[in-house]
């Protein structure tokens, strides 16, 4: 199959268009305190034509998908310009600026190529009463058509670790 642009794309976002769709699949989470479950993941990624792609995560306990959501976030993914000499060939680097419905945003920095995007957290803050987030590293790809997702998570007091992952199929 031939991958198309998007019509309307930004040529700053050309190397996330892989990433425009919705995506839904199953997933598991699991953390210090939190009882590993099941998840039914829908992922939205958009463009209005700007220089960024929008960004609207829902996560469901598994068979509860009428239910609110247990996670949701929102965000932004952008391709700064770069004058980095130190990324591989066919590497971009890639921002992703995210609120968390929990009460704590996030600036994930890192890079973009051939189907791959691998981020750290620059900077998370949080509300007064917002979850203890401390940091994150998330990683998505495109492997035979399909979104894969991990989330790692540093949160109240525990090191990076994993908190979940899923494998999403797009269903626009």
């Amino acid at each position: 199959m031939t991958f198309v642009l998007p019509e309307g794309l930004a040529p700053e976002v050309y190397p996330l268009a892989w990433l425009v769709g919705s995506w839904q699949g199953e997933g598991v989470l699991g953390y210090p305190g939190v009882e590993e479950s099941a998840f039914t993941a829908h992922v939205r990624v958009t463009s209005d034509g700007g220089p960024y792609l929008s960004w609207t995560s829902r996560l469901h306990l598994a068979g509860d998908d009428d239910a609110p959501a247990w996670a949701a976030e929102t965000g932004w993914w952008r391709v700064p310009p770069s004058s980095d000499d130190t990324l591989p060939e066919g590497q971009h680097p890639v921002e992703l600026l995210v609120a968390d419905a929990s009460g704590h945003v996030g600036v994930y920095v890192g890079q973009v190529g051939a189907g791959r995007i691998e981020t750290v957290s620059d900077l998370v803050a949080r509300t007064e009463t917002g979850a203890q987030v401390t940091a994150g590293r998330r990683l998505l790809g495109l492997v035979s058509g399909e979104l894969m997702w991990a989330f790692d998570l540093a949160a109240f007091g525990h090191p990076l670790q994993s908190y979940a992952s899923a494998r999403m199929r797009r269903v626009d």
